[in-house]
């Protein structure tokens, strides 16, 4: 008995010892299911927290409004409340109490409900993260990473301690998740080293993760876009996770993937037709302006007119609901799809103009390209926009901004170029990269051009500006040593300015670096070579002798920007003919996975240098590959869609023509009909002289036929018929020039009914080409391949083909009458009998 009371003595004693130690604040916060109800509780007990409790109160009130959707949060709510002032004092004084995990989360909690980066609180708690860096364990550095991101340290001695330490732990981290998010932290630091260390790690990652997880492959883009590194393979993994996850995205999650993939070019077919469906579905459900702007902006460019007009009817009756970036984000999307729904451009003007004093410089430079493309008439608006954009531009310091503010300021309506303009570019200029000098110079010369005075005398201040930016351009070059950061100033870069004054110096220097060409930035210069049409056999043996060399680490779908130079350019050597073959043998396993779209113009360029691989040509010319090509193009932007369209024609009439062994139909007819009824181009001078003088040198105008259109729609300049001694027959009808109200000459449209009568014994068709300067490549007389391609299929055709290039037309030797006529009946008479002679 004795022994029983003192066991029931002991287990009161402890009963009353465990109820005495439970803690009842935290008991409480637990229990808690919204923000009202952590602060009642912080109230009550502010002398009994302890950093525990703090730590929970902050975590939870996080998580309170994390659950919810974004329009639904009620942060400035929280961050107003005074018991949230008391946590954050509570929170300052106790942080030598935080261990290291506590101590990241708080700070992680604190910036998500909006503290500013500047307040004490948090920049002792950095301090304090920073004194503990080398110790935090991987998960705890990765969010401690996207604290400094969130406070802009990106390119802090802080981030490149993470860096490093990143570096050296690599190997050790086993989560994607925290892989992933110090990769988009630390991206603006990686090394090459580095970076191709962090896409094999994550590379391995994404294998071994809960393919659910869509935002790891989303920070994996997030880190290419930001490093600019489009890593098909990698990304194509990635691309695969989003194709599993699209049935469960949201309107915002879209959007973010498909801005990510339209800065790093990346398409993928499959990924836009289930992305179109997704958000098709979800165009009902988003009528809060929140999920409606990111539906909008997502959909729209990809959606049939029918779901194009439902969404601006719908934006124009939430537009008074839209903030200032919504009504930003609706604009930009509406000059992005060529918009002319003028009572919603003018709504959505009017939100912008109530909101104009919240906008950022690259936001009102972005607002006022939209709304001047987007041709809105609202002089009030355009001059407020002016002038916000001269103060923006007063007031900067940031190259890229002033040069985006300077290009814009010159699309506006003002006829002189502004001091303020040129005194900021010239306190920029030196920083600026070859893309943004090229940018300046043609702000300015559009300045010039609309400044009355110009014509009158030069003005000093355009003279000296356009000499500064040829002086900086050519030293930017002269200094230049990494061909890859070179590509990267020069990748969009065109105009009258970079061809005049750099594309010299540009070549120059590129051959100065051609020990530099790697398998890596082979498609990349190649482009560049095709984009500026200028012809340099060093640069093209060396990107042939790379790409032979290293064909099986450049991703398949490259092949075609690798061989683009050379198949339009017409580069023909033995490294040239090498280099198809090791290509075709390349992308010939992959035909499958190309994009449809991407397919058609590899085929087209190869057939422009005149190889037809049996396997490719059958797979785009099957039902099924033409119905995957249809429905891409349904998505893509309408340029892509009409060169695609044009391309194919031109690839099946080439088949036709070259290789009826592959028994390809002919199909384009009624496209072909459609595009001789949008209208025929200005005649040139030069083609009205060669027209009146072929009618004198054939002996009457009606021995000479204009805008011929012949079987597969080409349409040849000029066409005669040269019986078996050469003399010309007559046509039964002349066909004539047709002026326009203009006064400007055009082809006529008679010969879209020419008939072609059966040619007497012996005689032969000769079509006369006029070459103007686009056919040739811009450094030289170099004919272009697709005149080539043209060339030998009006041969097939029958016809004997005259070219006429446009420097020999226009050249002093042929400065008279007689001169011309000369030299036409020798292309016409001599050439023709020295080749039937040969024959």
């Amino acid at each position: 008995m004795f022994r029983l009371r003192c066991v029931n003595s002991s287990l009161r004693r402890l009963f009353h010892v465990a109820t005495v130690n439970r803690d009842q604040v935290l008991e409480q916060l637990r229990v808690c299911s919204v923000e009202d109800q952590v602060f009642d509780v912080v109230g009550k007990n502010k002398a009994k927290l302890t950093v525990n409790h703090v730590s929970w109160a902050v975590g939870m009130l996080w998580e309170l409004q994390k659950e919810r959707p974004q329009m639904l949060r009620t942060i400035e709510l929280v961050k107003n409340h005074p018991q949230f002032l008391t946590l954050r004092v509570l929170a300052e004084n106790k942080i030598a109490l935080m261990d290291d995990l506590m101590l990241v989360d708080m700070l992680y909690s604190f910036l998500r409900l909006n503290v500013d980066a500047h307040d004490s609180l948090v920049q002792q708690l950095v301090s304090e993260a920073w004194l503990r860096l080398d110790r935090l364990p991987m998960s705890s550095l990765s969010k401690f990473a996207i604290c400094l991101s969130d406070q802009l340290l990106q390119h802090s001695p802080l981030m490149g301690h993470i860096t490093n330490i990143l570096d050296q732990k690599l190997s050790t981290i086993n989560e994607a998740r925290i892989l992933t998010s110090l990769m988009t932290s630390v991206s603006s630091l990686v090394s090459p080293r580095l970076r191709d260390a962090l896409i094999v790690r994550a590379d391995h990652l994404l294998d071994t993760m809960d393919v659910s997880y869509y935002n790891n492959p989303r920070r994996v883009v997030q880190f290419l876009r930001n490093i600019k590194h489009s890593h098909r393979p990698l990304l194509e993994k990635c691309n695969e996770i989003f194709l599993h996850n699209i049935p469960t995205m949201d309107a915002e999650n879209i959007s973010i993937i498909v801005g990510l993939y339209q800065s790093l070019q990346f398409n993928n077919c499959d990924f836009r037709l289930a992305v179109k469906q997704r958000l098709t579905e979800l165009v009902d459900s988003s009528t809060d302006p929140f999920s409606f702007t990111k539906l909008f902006v997502a959909l729209a460019p990809m959606a049939r007119e029918e779901i194009r007009e439902r969404l601006e009817d719908t934006a124009l009756l939430l537009a008074d609901e839209l903030n200032a970036h919504q009504a930003l984000a609706i604009v930009v999307a509406l000059e992005e799809i060529q918009s002319r729904n003028v009572t919603l451009l003018n709504k959505i003007a009017s939100v912008i103009q109530r909101n104009l004093s919240v906008y950022k410089p690259m936001d009102v430079a972005r607002v006022t390209q939209a709304l001047f493309l987007l041709q809105c008439h609202n002089p009030e608006l355009f001059t407020k926009l002016r002038h916000t954009l001269i103060t923006f531009l007063q007031r900067s310091v940031i190259p890229y901004e002033v040069v985006m503010l300077t290009r814009i300021l010159s699309l506006l309506p003002h006829p002189r170029l502004d001091e303020v303009v040129t005194s900021r570019v010239d306190a920029v200029i030196t920083q600026c990269s070859l893309n943004d000098l090229n940018t300046i110079a043609l702000a300015v010369s559009k300045w010039v051009r609309n400044d009355p005075s110009y014509r009158r005398n030069t003005p000093s201040m355009y003279a000296r500006l356009l000499q500064t930016l040829n002086i900086c351009a050519h030293e930017r070059l002269q200094t230049a040593d990494r061909l890859d950061l070179l590509l990267e100033e020069v990748k969009f870069i065109s105009g009258e300015w970079f061809e005049e004054m750099l594309v010299e110096e540009t070549m120059i220097t590129l051959q100065r670096m051609m020990d530099q060409i790697h398998w890596t930035n082979v498609p990349e210069l190649a482009l560049f070579l095709t984009r500026i049409n200028h012809l340099c056999p060093p640069l093209m043996d060396r990107i042939a002798s790379v790409a032979i060399k290293d064909i099986d680490k450049i991703h398949h779908s490259a092949t075609y920007a690798t061989l683009l130079p050379f198949s339009i350019l017409n580069y023909d050597s033995v490294l040239a003919d090498e280099l198809y073959d090791v290509c075709i043998r390349r992308l010939t396993p992959h035909i499958s996975s190309f994009e449809p779209h991407l397919l058609v113009l590899l085929a087209y360029a190869l057939a422009v240098a005149d190889y037809f691989p049996e396997q490719l040509i059958r797979e785009i010319f099957s039902i099924e590959f033409l119905g995957t090509l249809d429905a891409q193009l349904e998505t893509l932007p309408d340029a892509v869609v009409m060169r695609t369209r044009l391309r194919l024609m031109e690839l099946n009439r080439a088949v036709c023509l070259e290789c009826p062994e592959f028994q390809v139909p002919w199909f384009h007819d009624r496209y072909c009909q459609h595009l001789q009824k949008k209208g025929s181009g200005a005649v040139s001078t030069a083609q009205q002289q060669i027209h009146k003088i072929l009618g004198e040198v054939l002996d009457g105008i009606n021995r000479v036929q204009i805008a011929v259109v012949t079987p597969y729609f080409y349409t040849v300049d000029f066409e005669c018929i040269l019986d078996k001694h050469l003399q010309p027959l007559p046509y039964s009808e002349p066909s004539r020039l047709q002026i326009s109200g203009s006064g400007k000459a055009h082809w006529g449209s008679s010969s879209l009914e020419n008939i072609r009568d059966e040619l007497p014994p012996g005689a032969q068709r000769v079509a006369v080409d006029f070459l103007d300067s686009k056919t040739f490549c811009k450094n030289s007389h170099h004919i272009k391949g697709e005149i080539l391609m043209r060339k030998r299929h009006l041969e097939i055709l029958g016809y004997r083909v005259v070219q006429i290039p446009h420097f020999e037309w226009n050249s002093m030797e042929l400065s008279t009458k007689d001169a011309w006529k000369e030299y036409l009946k020798k292309k016409l008479f001599q050439e023709l009998s020295s080749e039937r002679t040969y024959d």
